[in-house]
């Protein structure tokens, strides 16, 4: 079986494809996780950070460009922004 490429996912979730968000978590959930639990050093921040990243995610897809980066990237960079706000408040 053949994996999406993120623009294949991309148009998928701007299309309102409830599954192609489940698989964008399950190809790239436990990286945004493991950037979140090493900056904020708490798993319950971590698991929030996550949920809000995806959540980002399937409210606005069109914020992601594939044209200029993968979409682990874009998440990930997304953990890093949201965990570093975190661990200033937290």
């Amino acid at each position: 079986m053949r994996l999406m490429s993120d623009r294949e996912l991309r148009a998928r979730l701007t299309a309102g494809d409830l599954d192609a968000l489940a698989d964008a978590y399950d190809r790239h959930g436990p990286y945004v996780y493991g950037v979140a639990v090493a900056i904020t050093g708490s798993r319950a921040y971590a698991e929030e950070v996550t949920q809000n990243v995806f959540v980002a995610l399937w409210e606005r897809p069109s914020s992601y460009d594939p044209g200029l980066g993968s979409l682990r990237g874009w998440l990930v960079g997304r953990a890093l922004h949201e965990s570093a706000r975190r661990a200033k408040v937290g």
